[in-house]
């Protein structure tokens, strides 16, 4: 994986559904996780005991990681408990829901922030360790609302995610003579707190497998990117064959 015995990784909006699984596949792979969270303290305690229970090493890292200055602090801490981060998993998220009525501009700009620009701030934070170690793994989550434009969330968050998209490209062509893959994984509806409305609306009887996703699905599939230096630039869509890219 890398030189080290343990890398290191950050895993945003790490306390609850995709994040959680993420961070709880990653420690089971031998790697040292650090939960981000921004108000779930709680839950993401759980996580990182649940970690800890499995002989595993993790912390609870709590910051808003839409602001710049929470960023540089989270990473600063995180280097100083765990060590310099190897692999990011840019998960944090939010969905609004709002018609095209009823969104504001507070809205928009919040989505953009917190879904795309945390992205960013992250990424950059956490570069010049990789490209100078000359291995590093950047993996955004994205989702189906990239592609199909869902009509139960705002136009925002779908703007968001094609933006994740097209960073990971950008980021994924830049970097990829210095060791470091960037990619995103696209999921479907999956069972968790935000895919719930969706559920209970029984969006699922229309997915060709026949059920819905699971975060260890998505979970899975990070590890793949993880272990995997010869895929990078790439959206892997883990949908149940909900849309075919």
């Amino acid at each position: 994986m890398s030189e080290s015995n343990q890398p290191i990784a950050l895993v945003t909006g790490g306390s609850r559904g995709i994040g959680k699984a993420i961070a709880l596949a990653l420690a089971n792979l031998g790697v040292s996780v650090a939960v981000n969270y921004r108000e779930r303290a709680e839950e993401a305690a759980s996580v990182v005991e649940a970690i800890h229970r499995n002989g595993g090493r993790a912390v609870a890292s709590a910051a808003d990681v839409s602001v710049a200055s929470s960023v540089q602090s989270m990473i600063a801490t995180i280097e100083a408990q765990l060590g310099s981060i190897d692999i990011l998993v840019n998960n944090a998220g939010i969905a609004i829901t709002r018609g095209l009525d009823d969104i504001t501009e507070d809205d928009f700009d919040r989505t953009i922030a917190v879904n795309l620009k945390s992205a960013f701030l992250c990424t950059q934070a956490v570069l010049p360790h990789m490209r100078a170690r000359r291995w590093g793994r950047v993996i955004n989550i994205s989702s189906i609302g990239a592609r199909i434009g869902a009509r139960s969330i705002s136009v925002a968050y779908g703007a968001a995610k094609a933006g994740i998209e097209g960073l990971t490209r950008a980021y994924a062509l830049r970097l990829a003579p210095d060791g470091v893959t960037v990619n995103a994984v696209a999921p479907g509806l999956i069972d968790t707190e935000m895919g719930k409305p969706l559920i209970d609306a029984g969006i699922a009887a229309h997915i060709p497998v026949g059920r819905v996703g699971t975060g260890d699905d998505i979970a899975q599939t990070v590890l793949l990117l993880v272990q995997n230096g010869f895929i990078t630039g790439q959206t892997l869509a883990v949908n149940g064959g909900s849309l075919f890219s």
